[in-house]
């Protein structure tokens, strides 16, 4: 039987208006499976984020919040009301079965490429080229200098994310999250080296900022701050861009502080590299913890036993799981009664198809 004394995990909790049975939650991964022109989630999504549905919450993987946002191949959308009603069906299914889901929307701005736009160049905050890769649909490519939006431009993308966020409601979801972490579009603004502004949206860190707080603000109007979460990623090391420093997560203390008081259901917190359970990861998560006055949801390579070391010390409210949940769609069950946790084939994490997506079965079944 399973012991919700022992294991914090399987405790339920309250992250804002959401109530949950238990504090695993599904982290949003990108599975590449929405092989179509329009980019909508098919009948094998309703399948694989159903056969999730004990997680005490799913975040789906990352929706582009329009055509330009698009970064990725075969990544769906929702800014269409095919890709809506094709969502729709997906919250239904889970729904049916007793499970609990919210939209993850995004934008990969300059990690982008001309490839995905048709020709276009990507936006950024700024014209500075990342230099990272960009998955294209012709393989890896080395990113270019982007476009740096106008203001206008930027107003028109919180219409973006406006208009994602309402279709997610009109879908079913039973909240949202807001992607701003890794090398993203948010990311890329919040960080000094490829946000070079001079206007409200760049210079300082508080400025450089403002376009999360205005998408928090935009979001929220929609839907209510108590089922909106934020995803960050302090610790994010990638090229020369990304670096982790004392300095970058000095900013982040302090934003943290601040969107201490935009009473979010949830902060959705990923940890140091390599981190997950040790003593990096500890100390992270502590320091995290200090500067954040909200629910925070832990991610990054956690364990069972790390997951619920982690709540018992009192440093998070819910632990994330990504690839586990890829080969242990009952991931839950398995934590609950100390099963053995399958491996996934990486070779079909992005290859399309049923095969390495939903044929994987319950622990009661292998």
């Amino acid at each position: 039987m399973s012991d919700t004394v022992s294991q914090p995990l399987l405790r339920p909790v309250r992250l804002g208006a959401l109530d949950l049975p238990n504090r695993i939650l599904m982290a949003p991964m990108t599975r590449a499976r929405a092989t179509n022109p329009e980019l909508a989630p098919t009948a094998l999504h309703a399948a694989y984020y159903t056969q999730r549905a004990s997680a005490g919450l799913i975040v789906t993987e990352g929706t582009w919040v329009g055509p330009d946002a698009i970064g990725y191949i075969h990544v769906p959308g929702i800014w269409t009301e095919a890709q809506t009603a094709a969502w729709g069906q997906v919250t239904d299914a889970v729904h049916a079965a007793g499970g609990r889901i919210v939209s993850q929307i995004g934008h990969l701005g300059a990690l982008s490429h001309p490839d995905h736009l048709d020709g276009r160049l990507p936006v950024a905050p700024s014209a500075v080229d990342p230099r990272e890769m960009s998955f294209t649909p012709d393989g890896p490519k080395e990113t270019v200098t982007p476009r740096a939006l106008t203001g206008a431009e930027i107003a028109a993308t919180l219409g973006d994310y406006r208009r994602a966020a309402e279709n997610a409601r009109r879908a079913g979801f039973d909240g949202l999250e807001i992607h701003a972490q890794g090398n993203h579009f948010i990311a890329q603004f919040l960080n000094p080296r490829l946000n070079r502004r001079t206007d409200a949206y760049g210079g300082s860190a508080e400025n450089r900022a403002r376009l999360l707080f205005d998408i928090v603000e935009t979001v929220t109007d929609v839907w209510g701050a108590d089922r909106i979460g934020v995803k960050l990623s302090p610790y994010w090391r990638s090229g020369t861009a990304f670096t982790a420093d004392e300095e970058v997560l000095a900013d982040y203390d302090q934003l943290l502080k601040r969107l201490g008081d935009c009473d979010l259901a949830y902060l959705h917190l990923v940890g140091p590299d390599g981190g997950a359970g040790g003593e990096d990861a500890l100390t992270a998560f502590a320091r995290l913890r200090a500067h954040y006055r909200g629910a925070v949801v832990a991610n990054l390579g956690f364990t069972r036993e790390s997951g619920n070391d982690l709540i018992a010390r009192g440093l998070a409210d819910a632990v994330s799981f990504g690839e586990p949940y890829i080969a242990n769609p009952d991931l839950v069950e398995r934590f609950a009664h100390g099963l053995a946790l399958a491996e996934g084939d990486r070779g079909t994490y992005y290859s399309g198809g049923e095969r390495g997506y939903t044929d994987y079965p319950a622990a009661g079944r292998v």
